[in-house]
């Protein structure tokens, strides 16, 4: 399975919705404390991209050497609808900066020296030491994720029931007079995670793993034939 470390750099590189939560500082529109752009640097630093004008670039500009602090939450969201669609959250804790001279004009950066780390997800919660997150790599398939459950949610539909016959002693759920759904949630390199749904409310989770884990969309077409291979003998 993914550590800690390698799944919070995975959300962080994600296209998921994230908030700068800057203690004592309001705003008129939520999506003013939305960065539109973050990466993270070699030391472990978040650096993330808000209009110049933005209240969080005021504050930030305005603070005394590492004054300020903030928290950068990151919501993940089952591209796929699915019932209980939140994935998991982030929550990087850290003391917030301005970087003048980086970004584009009318852009600035912010600096976030990581102080404390966690994740709440689809594997339980979790501490991260800062060192593990500058240190992690973040899931190869991180770009393609969303489009591909997406895919195999609309054009694998069948196939993705199929899968039920691997689930061992909960196989039986799988007959059709059950209406069970099969809807993939979640993947990474080491598998793919299907939630099957009941009659379009109860449900429960399933983890298929692949031979080995795969680096690229190729080797993960491959693990997924063998996988649909394995479901129907």
């Amino acid at each position: 399975m993914p550590s800690a470390a390698e799944r919070t750099r995975t959300l962080v590189q994600s296209t998921c919705s994230a908030v700068l939560l800057v203690p004592g500082l309001s705003v008129v529109h939520p999506d003013q404390l939305m960065p539109d752009s973050r990466s993270m640097g070699p030391e472990g630093d978040l650096f993330l991209g808000f209009p110049a004008d933005s209240p969080v670039v005021r504050a930030a500009t305005r603070a005394q050497g590492d004054e300020l602090t903030a928290v950068l939450e990151i919501t993940d969201v089952a591209p796929v609808s699915v019932p209980h669609r939140i994935r998991g959250r982030a929550r990087i804790a850290g003391w917030l900066t301005a970087v003048p001279g980086v970004a584009q004009p009318g852009r600035m950066m912010l600096r976030l020296e990581t102080g404390e780390v966690s994740v709440d997800d689809l594997w339980g919660c979790e501490e991260v030491e800062p060192e593990e997150l500058r240190d992690a790599v973040a899931d190869p398939l991180v770009t393609h994720e969303a489009e591909l459950l997406q895919h195999l949610h609309a054009a694998h539909s069948e196939q993705m029931t199929t899968l039920s016959a691997l689930l061992g002693d909960r196989a039986e759920y799988g007959c059709a007079e059950h209406g069970l759904d099969a809807v993939p949630v979640a993947l990474d390199r080491f598998g793919l995670r299907v939630r099957f749904v009941e009659d379009g409310s109860a449900c429960f989770d399933a983890r298929f793993e692949f031979p080995d884990p795969v680096r690229d969309v190729g080797e993960l077409r491959r693990a997924m034939h063998s996988l649909f291979e394995a479901a129907s003998c």
